[in-house]
């Protein structure tokens, strides 16, 4: 005779009996009181006498629970609860359970599950993975950042205590938002030690669930993130081709929110532009806080590499950290490789950090759209064209093919690059100012009188590909 849904119940509380203690089992199953049981959709509905007993099975037992559910009920059985929260006036709240998932069926003489005890339930060593150079110490505020970096700072000292859970901070690439989720990590780690901390980028999440359903261990992978206090996911805009990655992380991330614990995620877009985000997800993002990172600002840029050289014992003349502020397209990233690689210029070749090092240097590492003229790029463009070396330009020569080739690059320098004329001067030849001012005037005067001359500046600034 087949059993009833009830008495299927009763068998998974007797195989639960068997794998917990005696006062395991009064405190947290036999309260239990099985209600309904819907074949078509398979839910299993139970009622529990408080919120605190649903959130302690769902924390401690879901793969005790879903192990005796296998056993007795079979696959995709949904336990969902009913909550009792005023028991004089029989007030209940229904709230749904982790999903179900496929579980191997274990040997008769394996146990369930190890039930949790104190050792058990004791926090475990946990590589938190984060990077422990991205604190809030180096995150420089300004402007762009305040408001994340303050709510940050919050989420930090009180995690999953404040209003701001989730937390989901978007903004281009460079603008620091790893940096900042990083640091929330890094101070709660330290204010909080006994609390599980996970850094983890969307890529990697994405690989661990792959290599979990691949070995049938979707149950391990679950219930481990299940057991983070603190979860932080980075680049989640990367799961817009993997919908089975993004369900799993929805069951993960509802129950990290219903038992407090702080959720904090980062894209280069906000939730909105996410189109492959369900409507559901998007509910659960919004209800926390959305905070934009902007690009840098110069002054912020500034800042930052003032910071760094401070950090890191450099030396870098104010002129060239204002044009490195400037030129490196509003980037963190891009400033710390900069500054990274004047570092190694300046000690590979023994030299001092000066603008002609750093115009080289961004040169070749910042990538931008209509990157900015260098005194480099309009030497080479003008010394090619004339048929002259560099060396020729900087010598004491006299000879007229010399001069013309110098007072044009002059000429150029003033006009596309912002560098006073003494820094001109210096970076051609280690002219002084008033040469500079001579030269651009010489071609000046001539433009106006020798169209065959203005014709063939015109061709050497159409090499540049910009406009005049």
């Amino acid at each position: 005779m087949e059993k009833s849904p009830k008495a299927l119940w009763g068998d998974c509380l007797h195989l639960i009996k068997e794998n917990v203690t005696e006062q395991q089992y009064k405190t947290w199953f036999a309260p239990i009181v099985f209600e309904k049981y819907d074949e078509e959709s398979q839910n299993l509905l139970v009622q529990v006498p408080s919120r605190y007993v649903y959130e302690y099975l769902e924390q401690y037992y879901v793969a005790l629970l879903s192990k005796a559910l296998f056993r007795c009920f079979g696959t995709n059985v949904r336990l969902n609860y009913r909550i009792v929260v005023d028991r004089a006036h029989r007030i209940t709240v229904d709230e749904e359970g982790s999903e179900p998932v496929d579980i191997e069926e274990p040997q008769p003489s394996a146990r369930i599950n190890k039930a949790p005890t104190e050792l058990d339930a004791a926090t475990k060593e946990l590589n938190t993975q984060l990077d422990t150079h991205k604190t809030f110490q180096s995150f420089i505020e300004g402007d762009s950042n305040k408001l994340p970096r303050t709510v940050g700072l919050s989420i930090a000292e009180h995690p999953g205590k404040t209003t701001f859970n989730p937390f989901f901070v978007f903004g281009p690439s460079g603008c620091g938002k790893t940096h900042l989720i990083n640091a929330i990590g890094v101070k709660c780690k330290e204010m909080y030690p006994q609390k599980r901390v996970l850094y983890v980028s969307a890529r990697l999440f994405q690989v661990q669930f792959t290599d979990a359903t691949r070995q049938n261990k979707v149950n391990d992978f679950i219930h481990f993130y299940q057991t983070i206090d603190v979860l932080i996911v980075d680049d989640i805009q990367e799961w817009a081709t993997s919908p089975k990655t993004v369900d799993t992380f929805f069951h993960i991330f509802n129950h990290l929110f219903r038992l407090g614990k702080q959720i904090i995620l980062a894209s280069d877009r906000p939730p909105v532009d996410l189109k492959w985000l369900q409507e559901r997800m998007l509910t659960r993002f919004s209800c926390g806080l959305i905070a934009e990172l902007e690009k840098p600002n110069v002054q912020l840029c500034i800042d930052i590499l003032h910071s760094k050289c401070k950090r890191d014992g450099l030396k870098i003349p104010e002129d060239v950290i204002q044009y490195i502020a400037e030129t490196a397209n509003g980037s963190v990233r891009d400033l710390e490789g900069v500054v990274n690689s004047l570092m190694a210029y300046s000690i590979v070749y023994n030299s001092n950090i000066d603008m002609r090092l750093a115009e080289r240097v961004i040169k070749r590492a910042v990538k931008v759209d209509n990157h900015p003229l260098t005194v480099d790029d309009i030497l080479e463009k003008v010394c090619g064209h004339y048929n002259v070396t560099q060396q020729n330009v900087f010598s004491k020569s006299r000879k007229r093919d010399y001069v013309i080739v110098r007072q044009v690059s002059m000429y150029l320098a003033q006009k596309y690059t912002k560098m006073p004329a003494s820094r001109i001067g210096q970076l051609i030849g280690g002219r002084d100012h008033s040469t500079v001012i001579h030269s651009c005037s010489t071609i000046e005067q001539r433009l106006k009188v020798d169209k065959s001359f203005s014709a063939e500046l015109t061709s050497i600034e159409n090499s540049f590909k910009i406009k005049k």
